[in-house]
C-alpha cells in the first residue's frame, strides 16, 4: 500500500478516535443533508447508532422534531457563515424530549463553495432543570420570571413537555396563558409540529365552529370554497383553546367528541376527520366551579383538565416587576424607541401598584410612557 495512502487512513482512525472520545455530540453532512459522520457522543444523546444515520438524509433519519423549521440543519447556510449558535429541542430515538444546545457551522471547499454543515451538541436538559431548581434562572422558553412561583412554572413545563397529556391553563387575565401554553409545545417532541391557538370567547358559536372543525363548499352562505379549521392545522401538534369556559352547551358537545374520539365532521360535511393533536385549553374563570353552576359539562372538564396548571397574577410575584420591566424597555430599545432606565420613584410605585391586567397591563404602562416621554 502506498504509503501516503497508509498515513491518510492512519489519520482519519485518529481523527475518528479523537471525535469518539468528545462529550459533545458531532454531526456533519452534505449540502444533500446526507449524514456523513456521527460520533459516539452522538449516538449516546440522540439514541441512535451511527450505522442508522450515516448516509441517510437528516430529516428521514431524525424526523421533523429535530429537523423542524427552527433547525438551521434544514436550510442551506450562506457561505459567510462561520458559526451559529442556538438551542434546539431534539427527540430521541425512545421519543423523549431533550434540550440541545448547538453550535453549526457551514464547511466549504478549497474554492470556497459550500459543501455541508458540521455541528457540535450537547444535552442540557438536566443542567436548566437543575438552574430551575437552584433558582439561578431568570427566564425560560421566553418567560420572564425568578419568583419561586415562576420556578416553579418553569419546572411543570419540561415535565409536561416529556408527555402528551391535554393540559388546562388557569389564570387571570394577563398573566400569560398563551406564552406558556406555546412553551409546553416548543418544549415537547411536537415542538416542530404547529402551534395553533383560538380564542373560543371571541367568535359567535356559527363561526367558532367553522374555524374548529372547518367547512366544505356550499355549507353556508359565503363558503365559496373547501377550508380547514383549527384542529385540521394543528394536525400534528398542539391546539390551544384559549377562554375555553365561554363555549356554548352544544359547543362543548362537539369539542368533547373530538376529545373522546379524534374525529369530527367538517360544518356541512360527511366525510369523517382524523387528527393527531395536542389539546390546551385555558380559562380566566375557574371550570370547576362553572361545572357546579351547571354552565360547563362535567365529562368535558375532566377530559381538559388532566393536568392542571395555575398561573400566579404579578401582583403576587412583585419581585419579577423588575425584571420584565428591563426586558420590555430592552425590547423597545430594539424596536428603535429611545429607552432610559427606572428611576427609583417609577419602580417604587410599580412594585406598590397591584396590577389587575397583570404583565399585559405592566408592558402596555411602559409603552404608554416611552410614548409620553418623548423628547
Amino acid at each position: 500500500m502506498d504509503v501516503r495512502l497508509e498515513n491518510l487512513l492512519a489519520d482519519k482512525m485518529n481523527l475518528q478516535r479523537i471525535l469518539d472520545s468528545l462529550m459533545e455530540g458531532i454531526i456533519a453532512h452534505d449540502k444533500e443533508r446526507r449524514i456523513l459522520f456521527f460520533n459516539r457522543a452522538a449516538e449516546k444523546i440522540t439514541g441512535y447508532d451511527r450505522e442508522e444515520v450515516l448516509g441517510r438524509d437528516c430529516h428521514d433519519a431524525f424526523g421533523s422534531p429535530f429537523c423542524g423549521g427552527r433547525c438551521s440543519f434544514c436550510g442551506e447556510p450562506p457561505n459567510s457563515w462561520t458559526n451559529v449558535d442556538y438551542p434546539l429541542n431534539l427527540v430521541t430515538k425512545e421519543g423523549s424530549s431533550r434540550r440541545i444546545e448547538m453550535s453549526v457551522t457551514g464547511m466549504t471547499d478549497e474554492t470556497g463553495c459550500f459543501t455541508g454543515v458540521l455541528a457540535a451538541f450537547r444535552d442540557v436538559t438536566d443542567l436548566i432543570g437543575l438552574q430551575i431548581r437552584l433558582g439561578q434562572i431568570t427566564s425560560f422558553a421566553g418567560i420572564i420570571g425568578q419568583d419561586h412561583k415562576m420556578l416553579q412554572i418553569f419546572e411543570q413545563i419540561r415535565e409536561l413537555a416529556t408527555n402528551d397529556y391535554p393540559v388546562h391553563i388557569m389564570g387571570e387575565t394577563g398573566t400569560g396563558k398563551e406564552l406558556v401554553a406555546a412553551a409546553i409545545h416548543n418544549e415537547s417532541r411536537r415542538g416542530g409540529g404547529p402551534f395553533v391557538p383560538i380564542n373560543c370567547g371571541a367568535l359567535p358559536e356559527g363561526v367558532l365552529e367553522s374555524e374548529l372543525f372547518g367547512h366544505v363548499k356550499g355549507a353556508f352562505s359565503g363558503a365559496i370554497r373547501d377550508k380547514k379549521g383549527r384542529f385540521e392545522l394543528a394536525d400534528g401538534g398542539t391546539i390551544f383553546l384559549d377562554e375555553v369556559v365561554d363555549l356554548t352547551k352544544s359547543m362543548q358537545v362537539k369539542l368533547l367528541r373530538v376529545l373522546q374520539e379524534g374525529t369530527f365532521e367538517r360544518v356541512g360535511g360527511e366525510k369523517t376527520v382524523s387528527v393527531d393533536v395536542r389539546v390546551i385549553s385555558a380559562a380566566n374563570r375557574d371550570l370547576k366551579r362553572e361545572v357546579e353552576r351547571k354552565n360547563f359539562r362535567e365529562d368535558l372538564y375532566y377530559r381538559l383538565n388532566v393536568v392542571p396548571v395555575e398561573l400566579p397574577p404579578l401582583r403576587t410575584r412583585k419581585n419579577d416587576i423588575p425584571l420584565l420591566a428591563e426586558e420590555f424597555l430592552r425590547q423597545a430599545s430594539e424596536q428603535g424607541q429611545k429607552t432610559a432606565g427606572l428611576s427609583k420613584k417609577a419602580l417604587s410605585m410599580m412594585m406598590d401598584y397591584l396590577w389587575p391586567g397583570n404583565v399585559r397591563e405592566l408592558q402596555n404602562a411602559l409603552h404608554y410612557a416611552l410614548v409620553k416621554c418623548k423628547g
